[in-house]
């Protein structure tokens, strides 16, 4: 009996070791007061975004969780609260109700590009298109990057600017771009 509990202790502490190494292992990256690891998908780390409850609430309401729980790849463009607090008061209460759930799907999916699109590689596309890229997002929009002095931008079609304010913050399904605006599309 006493082996048996040895071994049972012994595997569980390998166990631990083991994830811990993982873990500790990982490149993570800060994003609203928490590490955001490469390890977990997108849904996992947002949640726990101090800076992205208003974002993580509008998923949930839009039930796009599965959605970007799912295998990918996807290039998401987060926005921040303080990006929810520009749009006019009373619009994100409006969106979370449930008879605009369509409507809040289609400004999430305006955020989401197909791919994993790191900083490196939309500078790449930014400077072979001559300064801006147009490209589409999963809701079949368009939204143009272009590159303000050291800064990437992110432009939607009405005018809208945002900037990425941390980029490259590595998903098991993606990537997040962290912005400072919403994004919206076409009316």
């Amino acid at each position: 009996m006493k082996t048996l509990n040895f071994l049972k202790v012994t595997v569980l502490a390998i166990a631990l070791f083991t994830s811990y190494s993982i873990t500790a292992q990982e490149e993570t990256k800060m994003v609203g007061g928490a590490e955001m690891y490469p390890s977990k998908n997108i849904v996992q780390n947002a949640v726990n975004s101090k800076d992205h409850t208003t974002l993580v609430a509008a998923v949930k309401a839009a039930n796009l969780v599965d959605v970007l729980s799912n295998k990918g790849p996807f290039t998401v463009f987060a926005p921040v609260n303080k990006a929810f607090d520009k749009l006019p008061e009373g619009v994100v209460e409006m969106l979370l109700k449930p008879e605009n759930k369509m409507k809040l799907q289609t400004i999430l999916k305006y955020h989401v590009v197909a791919g994993k699109w790191s900083a490196t590689e939309l500078v790449k596309l930014i400077k072979d298109k001559g300064g801006k890229a147009s490209i589409e997002t999963v809701s079949g929009g368009k939204i143009t990057a272009w590159i303000k002095g050291e800064s990437v931008y992110i432009s939607d079609v009405n005018g809208g600017k945002a900037k990425v304010t941390i980029a490259d913050v590595n998903q098991s399904n993606g990537v997040i771009h962290v912005i400072n605006s919403v994004l919206l599309p076409k009316s």
